[in-house]
């Protein structure tokens, strides 16, 4: 009798467990993610059943920093004049499950390719873990999804018309793109 009301308490709970969580889609990752540093948003899509990513705005270039960030940490000598803004740095993730795997990201601030996979914490959190070898040897970061390019901090919103500024650190010079709803 007591055995019974144990299982039926462990049936409950398991059972309460999968009521309460979200389904997680495979197209649910796809948007633009703030990094966490909060100096680069990477926009991910699809390119036929892989996820990619790429740089879609930079810190640097958008604040007047650096006319054209460049990927002058990478080991190939011909790469190092590309610029960043638009370099593809997450590729070849796959949905499994929950959670996006057998990807590479690639951190152009130290020029090296990890292994990754990413995970939903939830609608607006993605936690990405690139690691060297097994996924113990490795560090987690967690990005923030964003409404656009331009990191949601950046955009204000003003009645039917959507002003995104962005504001240079010297104040010379004020970028705006308008867009009509």
């Amino acid at each position: 009798m007591h055995a019974t009301k144990i299982y039926l308490l462990l049936l409950l709970i398991i059972l309460s467990a999968n009521v309460f969580s979200k389904d997680v889609e495979s197209d649910d990752i796809l948007g633009f993610w703030l990094s966490e540093s909060g100096r680069g948003v990477i926009q991910v899509y699809k390119e036929g059943d892989t996820y990619n990513g790429k740089l879609v705005w930079l810190m640097d270039k958008y604040t007047g920093k650096v006319a054209e960030p460049l990927d002058k940490e990478n080991p190939d000598d011909k790469l190092k004049s590309r610029p960043l803004d638009g370099l593809k740095n997450l590729v070849g993730f796959k949905f499994d499950k929950d959670e996006w795997t057998g990807g590479t990201i690639y951190d152009p601030k130290s020029g090296k390719t990890y292994k990754a996979y990413m995970s939903l914490a939830d609608d607006s959190t993605l936690k990405l873990r690139g690691y060297v070898g097994v996924p113990l040897f490795g560090r987690t970061s967690e990005w923030k999804r964003q409404k656009s390019a331009i990191p949601d901090e950046h955009v204000k919103e003003d009645s039917d018309v959507k002003v995104k500024l962005l504001e240079n650190l010297n104040d010379k010079e004020k970028i705006k793109k308008i867009e009509m709803h």
